[in-house]
């Protein structure tokens, strides 16, 4: 059974680090394309990020919900990764600024799917072979997006230094592309979830303390993201540092996730997720309460193994504590918890302003705020328990 289990999620290991590379050198990177290569106003970049989440979250949500109908997860990965192969491709010789953000709300749209229906696959295998494993299972392949976000930003800036933005965005295609064939060569397809049976209703639709919950995340999600996007800013500006020490402390933190969510993955198999979570969340407030007290760089770096150990937890396990509310229904799972991520980027671009027009630190303090209310949604919504026992149908024999 090991054998078997690790024949189907190798690749997926594979496309995970092919997809999140492609992600990681394009995304870190959006907003100078747009302005130094694209020429667009200020105004016309918030439009394009707003819209490039907005579209994001839409279209995954639709296709998460088609996708736990019909027997094609395969399908819809081979044809994510296509997409996001076209839209790369074409963004690379593309300055049009219309034409790119009809190409970001369609094709780059699509391919962003991959993701949650990664997960889902990973879920449906790992739910048929190795129950037991399954949240740890997510977890490790989490880190493998990890990784891939470690590599992926320094190797955008090698070719901006040697290059320019068309090597960046050819290079998104070829690692789509690759996916893409990794999927149609060594992915078996696998059925649809079995319905439930007739009389329960509990995984026909999320339960209301699951959207209590998807809330609780959104909320934590939103601080871990204007934390990113404060940090220079506030290191050079409140610190007294530089923007180097700012990433250093960025990748710090980047350092310890990896083996913090192989750890909490560990012990998934022995403590509930529940808990876990919940301690992730308690350690998202103590950060956030250290570093907007923070009187020195050492000090925001000391706190960074508070905030590791909050985004090891949120974004380890996070996706198996949703995916066990509907089990029957993993990939609308899945997308409902990633969709998490781009609202938060949405909720946290207001918070920026604010601290833009005050200072820095009130980032931290509205993260601080935000944090304790995420921590008590997710201790007000328990899950509910499940009604449906049945497992989930076994994954067919590898096709031609």
């Amino acid at each position: 059974m090991t054998r078997l289990l690790s024949r189907r999620l190798l690749p997926l290991g594979f496309i995970f680090l092919a997809s999140g590379v492609a992600t990681a050198v394009v995304g870190p990177f959006l907003g100078m394309f747009l302005s130094t290569e694209v020429h667009a106003s200020p105004l016309q970049v918030t439009v394009f990020l707003i819209a490039a989440a907005l579209s994001g979250v839409t279209m995954s949500h639709v296709i998460g919900r088609f996708s736990d109908r019909r027997p094609i997860r395969r399908t819809l990965l081979i044809a994510a990764a296509l997409a996001g192969c076209a839209g790369a491709g074409l963004t690379s010789v593309v300055r049009d600024y219309w034409l790119l953000l009809a190409l970001t709300v369609t094709a780059t749209a699509i391919a962003g799917s991959l993701y949650p229906q990664s997960f889902a696959y990973a879920r449906q295998v790992l739910q048929s072979e190795s129950p037991a494993r399954a949240a740890m299972g997510i977890s490790t392949l989490r880190t493998v997006f990890s990784i891939a976000w470690v590599g992926g930003p320094p190797l955008a800036a090698m070719l901006l230094d040697v290059a320019d933005f068309r090597y960046v965005y050819g290079t998104a295609a070829v690692l789509y592309l690759v996916a893409a064939l990794i999927t149609t060569r060594w992915l078996p397809a696998i059925e649809a979830p079995a319905p439930p049976p007739k009389g329960t209703q509990g995984d026909f639709k999320p339960p209301r303390s699951m959207y209590v919950i998807i809330a609780g995340f959104t909320l934590l999600t939103t601080t871990m993201v204007l934390g990113v996007q404060v940090m220079s800013l506030y290191v050079s500006t409140e610190l007294h540092g530089t923007v180097g020490d700012a990433g250093l402390v960025l990748g710090l933190c980047a350092a310890l996730e990896i083996p913090l969510m192989l750890g909490f993955g560990a012990l998934s198999t022995r403590i509930p997720v529940r808990r876990l979570i919940l301690l992730g969340a308690v350690c998202a407030v103590g950060y956030q309460a250290l570093a907007a007290t923070a009187q020195s760089v050492w000090m925001l770096a000391g706190a960074q193994v508070l905030n590791a150990m909050f985004i090891a937890a949120n974004s380890g396990l996070g996706i198996s504590y949703v995916q066990d509310m509907i089990p029957l229904h993993p990939g609308r799972a899945t997308t409902m918890f990633t969709n998490t991520f781009p609202i938060g980027q949405i909720l946290a671009a207001p918070l920026f302003g604010l601290a833009q027009q005050y200072d820095y630190r009130l980032a931290y303090v509205l993260s601080l705020v935000l944090a304790v209310l995420g921590l008590i949604l997710l201790l007000v919504a328990r899950p509910p328990h499940r009604t449906v026992a049945s497992p989930l149908p076994e994954v067919p024999a590898e096709q031609a």
